[in-house]
């Protein structure tokens, strides 16, 4: 085959897939909504089984809903009829998916699940089938044309959609948010770009704190101790008022010799940027290049002079965000 002839076929496989999507979206009726709600509504977990193709989509499918927080898993059907089936509680919801709706693999646990009175859900192309017929719930797939008409592609792409579009409408009702799925993702690239401010910052004894009527030769000790290459300067209420830089001392030391009798007050730059400490520390990275500035204070919004934490780009940096 010509290598033009492979660009045809790929948009040929593709079109094929968009148009079992079509059909799909079509198609999608009050069954579904009555799947969101028993999903919404289980008190324990959420099976995906299939087999073969099917099988791999269930898998994924599975993954997603656990990662936006509803509690699933992949079930084995050649391995449910072999003990397996002990997995299933009463209280569980099973999802079967199936072409055809007439796999062996799968009869079993259509059985056992009805026998048990567990809530199923068939996710199936045939209304003839078992699968169909003695289902709970009813999703059925429209028949679509496969890609080389030979092995599952629109018709496994279809129960992947169909299954993410039960994923996130679940979500979305429960308001599950980045919060929720930092929570659960702590690991990977994810996890660190959904990192807030409060998860990296310094606080308690690290913040470098002086007071405003410190004597700049003190608060040099407090620079030293802390080497953060900034104090974080506050007043008798312990606001904070100003934020001066090792830079700034230095500058100041090749004007003046005589450090004694300056407070820290006198060189200090008013109202430091800070930032809430529920942001993504992302964003905050973005406010540091903004403003060319390499520090930021931490406030929670009650009180956006009160500092709680303060934030260093090297702790940015130091998680992987960017």
């Amino acid at each position: 085959m010509k290598k033009k002839k492979y660009i045809k076929v790929a948009k040929e496989v593709i079109d094929l897939e968009i148009k079992a999507l079509v059909k799909l979206k079509k198609s999608i009726s009050n069954s579904f909504n009555l799947a969101v709600q028993q999903i919404l509504k289980c008190q324990s977990k959420v099976i995906l089984c299939g087999v073969g193709k099917s099988g791999l989509i269930a898998n994924k499918i599975a993954s997603t809903f656990s990662s936006v927080g509803t509690p699933s898993f992949y079930l084995s059907a050649s391995d449910s009829s072999h003990g397996d089936l002990g997995s299933i509680s009463k209280k569980d919801i099973l999802i079967l998916i199936s072409n055809s709706g007439e796999t062996n693999e799968l009869k079993n646990i259509i059985q056992f699940a009805n026998r048990n009175k567990i809530l199923l859900i068939g996710m199936v192309s045939q209304k003839s089938s078992v699968l169909y017929k003695s289902a709970d719930i009813k999703l059925l797939i429209p028949k679509a044309i496969e890609a080389g008409n030979i092995i599952p592609t629109s018709s496994t792409t279809s129960q992947l959609a169909l299954g993410d579009a039960l994923a996130i409408a679940t979500m979305k009702q429960r308001k599950f948010n980045k919060k929720d799925f930092k929570k659960i993702h702590p690991a990977g690239s994810l996890g660190a770009q959904l990192k807030t401010v409060e998860d990296i910052m310094l606080k308690d004894n690290a913040i470098p704190f002086v007071n405003e009527n410190l004597k700049i030769k003190d608060a040099l000790k407090v620079l030293s101790k802390k080497k953060l290459g900034f104090l974080l300067v506050r007043d008798s209420k312990k606001l904070s008022r100003g934020f001066v830089s090792d830079g700034d001392i230095r500058r100041l030391t090749q004007k003046k010799q005589n450090l004694h009798n300056i407070s820290i007050k006198e060189i200090m730059t008013k109202n430091p940027i800070g930032i809430d400490k529920n942001e993504l520390a992302a964003k905050a990275l973005s406010l540091m290049n903004n403003k060319k500035i390499t520090s930021l204070c931490v406030y929670n919004k009650k009180n956006k002079f009160k500092t709680i934490g303060v934030l260093h780009i090297h702790n940015i940096l130091q998680s992987n965000i960017s």
